[in-house]
């Protein structure tokens, strides 16, 4: 008996939650339509390879993201922000594919495609900034030709679904 109510005291005192790091006070969020500034202009090509470059990025990344935090349950997404104990604001800065690996007659295998965003997390009870990054980035890689290969528009869409997890992930770390 002993031995029982010295591991129910001990799980007890190790301050496991299932919110993570989500403070108590939190439980619901707004995530603000994201604003695409990309300058499309910038986007590095080598002259063969053009990328494919998905308007709309945005209204995905922010529909991801929703989607990210009902799938984990720790916020509960809101249609305004009224309605919200938290926001999440972003702003897409740059769009990059960059290529990882030739074949024998240098053409392009393997691809890195890296999708950054500039997001804040605000508490919108105490109107504190909860964390800001500047240069978060959801990244995959593709193959371009060969058994393995994929579309781009496959990767854009894995890029995003990454970029998602990571401001999720952000969230409900400590602060």
């Amino acid at each position: 008996m002993k031995r029982v109510v010295a591991v129910l005291l001990l799980a007890a005192g190790c301050g496991y939650t299932t919110r993570l790091g989500v403070p108590a006070h939190l439980h619901t969020v707004y995530v603000a339509p994201f604003t695409n500034k990309i300058d499309i202009t910038a986007i590095h090509t080598d002259g063969a390879h053009l990328p494919l470059y998905r308007h709309g990025m945005e209204v995905d990344l922010a529909r991801a993201v929703v989607d990210r935090y009902q799938f984990t349950g720790l916020l509960r997404p809101t249609n305004t922000p009224s309605g919200a104990d938290a926001r999440v604001n972003g702003d897409l800065l740059e769009f990059r594919r960059d290529a990882l690996r030739y074949d024998a007659s240098q053409q392009i295998e393997e691809w890195r495609l890296s999708i950054i965003a500039h997001v804040t997390f605000t508490d919108l009870t105490t109107g504190a900034v909860m964390w800001d990054e500047p240069t978060l980035t959801g990244d995959t890689t593709y193959f371009a030709i060969g058994p393995q290969s994929e579309s781009e528009a496959t990767a854009v869409a894995r890029a995003l679904t990454d970029l998602a997890r990571r401001v999720i992930e952000r969230s409900t770390e400590d602060w």
